[in-house]
């Protein structure tokens, strides 16, 4: 039996992943020095770090408990996605009152206890304050009814 957490493992590789994603996107941009950056210093830095992090955690990983990976929980998965893609949709012909209430039920069900008064509930509480903020606090045109 080996003593590798695979799930950390995976995470690690991502961070380092996306690590060299970053550091490479930011090539073209010049990094300068400590005492006159330039538009390139901290992104590389922070891709950097992003690499040490994943690599330690990826070291760590091979040293711990064994862990298999966890299964896929496709409902929540897809749910989540729907929601995101209703938004979308939605927003444009249904208005931000609207479309609020419907992504807050549509990403309920997620959940294997979803109880639609509460998700119901919620969906009016986050709508209200949406078009309480976006609209009538930032003041941007976004249309609140379909009407």
């Amino acid at each position: 039996m080996t003593r590798i957490s695979l799930p950390d493992l995976a995470f690690a590789a991502f961070l380092v992943a996306l690590g060299a994603l970053a550091f490479v996107l930011a090539a073209d941009l010049q990094v300068g020095r400590a005492g006159s950056m330039g538009p390139g210093y901290v992104p590389r830095g922070l891709a950097l770090l992003l690499m040490l992090i994943g690599a330690g955690m990826g070291a760590r990983a091979l040293l711990a408990v064994h862990r298999p990976l966890p299964g896929v929980a496709w409902r929540p998965l897809l749910l989540i996605g729907a929601s995101v893609a209703l938004f979308a949709v939605l927003l444009p012909v249904a208005g931000l009152a609207l479309t609020s209430v419907a992504v807050v039920i549509c990403a309920g069900f997620a959940a294997t206890d979803v109880r639609l008064g509460e998700n119901a509930v919620l969906g009016v509480g986050l709508a209200a304050f949406a078009v309480a903020l976006f609209v009538a606090g930032l003041g941007l045109p976004i249309r609140v009814w379909p009407w």
